[in-house]
């Protein structure tokens, strides 16, 4: 079984908010990417882990034709509504719903370290690549640069024991970590490219709204229940406010190059 049967539930149990107020802070490293694999007006693109269809807009702005794949159907609903003619699809990262060179590029943001088995769900990419397809995988970078670490720290003893294994959301941020996940798919590594990407909020209730939407919020709710998950994000956002109440957490993330 993959991962969508987990990570489905607890995407979508906010999907409304994560579209509108989180989802929206990752659009520098959907920028990067798809400037460092080049979609244009000749690209059929997959994006797994496509969420609420945020880079999949962006993308077809360019002229893609546009293709996602995501464990939850709550934010398959909302990527529906913005684009209506795209072909989205619910289903598991480590068994791709298509045909066998389908695509001309890929990309993966911040979705592989959720799946069950990493290197079979980039298998899987490759599969569904043409071959010598450019694709672009995306997580977080040095967390000693990434402010948001403070947002992770604070709900982490909130969360169930995390199944053997498991790795945090930086698990993949170390020096040629990444890098190395992917060579492991048989995908050949091009360059990595680092990306400043800034969370920013009007305020602190919006800052809190925004970070109760992500799975692993939403897990740290189901465990230790929604007020004390409210109040360590509260803490956390009132200590970097600014003088006109507004929230900036500074942040690094990385995208690995490759082709199929």
């Amino acid at each position: 079984m993959g991962s969508a049967h987990a990570q489905g539930p607890l995407w979508g149990a906010a999907a409304e908010e994560f579209a509108e107020l989180l989802e929206p802070t990752a659009t520098p490293i959907y920028e990067a990417a798809f400037d460092g694999i080049g979609v244009t007006t000749a690209t059929r693109l997959l994006d797994v882990g496509c969420g609420a269809g945020l880079a999949l807009q962006l993308a077809h702005k360019r002229g893609a034709a546009v293709t996602g794949l995501d464990a939850s159907e709550q934010l398959l609903a909302v990527a529906r509504s913005r684009l209506p003619d795209a072909d989205l699809r619910q289903g598991d990262v480590e068994e791709l719903p298509y045909a066998s060179g389908s695509f001309d590029a890929v990309t993966a943001f911040n979705s592989v370290q959720y799946a069950t088995d990493p290197v079979q769900a980039l298998r899987e990419v490759k599969r569904v690549a043409f071959p010598r397809a450019p694709v672009a995988v995306a997580t977080w970078g040095d967390p000693e640069r990434c402010q948001a670490r403070a947002i992770i720290a604070a709900i982490g003893g909130l969360l169930p024991p995390p199944p053997p294994g498991a790795g945090g959301p930086f698990a993949l941020a170390a020096p040629g970590a990444l890098e190395a996940l992917v060579e492991s798919a048989t995908l050949t590594v091009e360059r990595a490219l680092e990306v400043p990407t800034p969370f920013t909020w009007p305020d602190v209730g919006t800052a809190v709204r925004a970070n109760l939407s992500p799975g692993p919020a939403r897990a740290a709710i189901n465990h230790s229940g929604i007020d004390r998950v409210r109040d360590a994000l509260t803490a956390v956002f009132e200590a970097c406010t600014g003088p006109d109440g507004s929230v900036r957490l500074d942040n690094v993330f990385r995208v690995v190059v490759a082709h199929a």
